[in-house]
Order: C-alpha cells, then structure tokens, then sequence
C-alpha cells in the first residue's frame, strides 16, 4: 500500500513541475530580475525647444540617459551614433524616451542643441537634448545616474569635466536598472535586450 502511495504521490508531483513549467517557461517568471542601482532624484533641465522639464515629465516611460557635448570630436559622434540604432528600434515604442545631457552648458545652449537634434534628424518628442546648470548636470550624472565616480572631482565645479562614454538605462519607477558602455556593441544589444523587458513589466 505504501509503494502505492509513493507512486502516486511521486506521478502527481511530476505533474505539477512540468505543468508550472509549461505556464511559465520563457515568462519573465523565469528571469533574474535587473539589479537596481540607484534611484534618480528630481531635475530641472531645459530641453532643445527651450522648454523647462522635469522627472514628472516623462512619466512612467522607461529611459537611456547620457551625457555628450555638440563640439566634441572624440567619444560622442560614435556614442550617438551607436544611440542613433537605440533610437531606430524603439522610436515607435511610446513607452520610450532617450535624454541626452550636456556636460558643457556653456556653450551648449537650447538652441544649440535643436541644431544638433535636427542635424541628425530625430524626433524630438522621443529624444530629448538637456542643458541646464553645470552643477545640477554634473549632481544628476554623478548620484542619479552613476555615470561618472562623485569621489573624482572635489574641486570647483567650473574647473570639472565630464566624459564618459556610459549610457544609463531607468525603468518607468525612476530607478537606474542597468550602466551599459555606449562604444561596444555587446553592451549595446544587451540594452536594447534589458530596455524591451523594463518596457513590458
């Protein structure tokens, strides 16, 4: 009787783990979670059009943030160029928004960096260009976004400079779900991987 019993009892349980399996295998169910890394703090930055906006402006919409500068001949044109196929993937996608923050907000004003958005011919209700002050700029990169080490400069903030080539990708709470390098196309298909789950959960 025992044996039967055990039988049984061995046949249902096996049951049960493929039926589990057969509902959830492929499911985000299945699927390590994003790390979360840090949770960004509230902004006021001027967007291409002259317009002030803020955290609440994107809403619940997942975001890659980065930081470049218009005149810069090294890192940005390839870092843009490399966002420019993010762009291109979920530019249909309304749940989506790309926000690219100067670090040089001297020199890169609104207007400036409507002339930039046009020369590359993008929408700008899917991507935004920020300028603002150099140091709430350089505070929302260092401990919103994590793209640049807060410990590095203790100096004047005019004297500081920003160059990094590290995109940062937040989910529709405002959390930073990822830091990716906008230069390898590894880590930029693994974005394009992690930004289609943030948009579906």
């Amino acid at each position: 009787m025992s044996k039967k019993i055990w039988l049984y009892t061995g046949f249902f349980g096996v049951l049960l783990i493929v039926f589990f399996m057969a509902a959830f295998w492929g499911t985000d169910a299945w699927k390590a979670k994003l790390p979360v890394l840090s949770t960004v703090k509230p902004f006021t930055f001027i967007n291409q059009e002259g317009d002030t906006i803020n955290e609440s402006n994107i809403g619940e919409k997942v975001y890659v943030a980065e930081y470049f500068f218009t005149t810069c001949k090294g890192i940005c044109p390839r870092m843009n160029k490399n966002m420019m196929k993010v762009y291109n993937e979920f530019k249909a996608e309304n749940n989506f928004l790309i926000l690219s923050h100067t670090v040089d907000p001297e020199r890169d004003s609104s207007a400036r960096l409507k002339r930039y958005a046009d020369s590359l011919g993008v929408d700008t209700g899917k991507w935004w260009f920020l300028t603002g002050s150099k140091i709430d700029l350089y505070t929302t990169a260092r401990q919103s976004y994590l793209l640049d080490d807060q410990n590095i400069n203790k100096g004047k903030i005019e004297e500081q400079f920003i160059h990094t080539q590290l995109f940062a990708l937040v989910d529709k709470e405002k959390r930073v779900r990822g830091i990716y390098d906008g230069l390898k196309e590894q880590e930029l298909l693994q974005l394009m991987k992690d930004i289609r789950r943030l948009i579906s959960e």
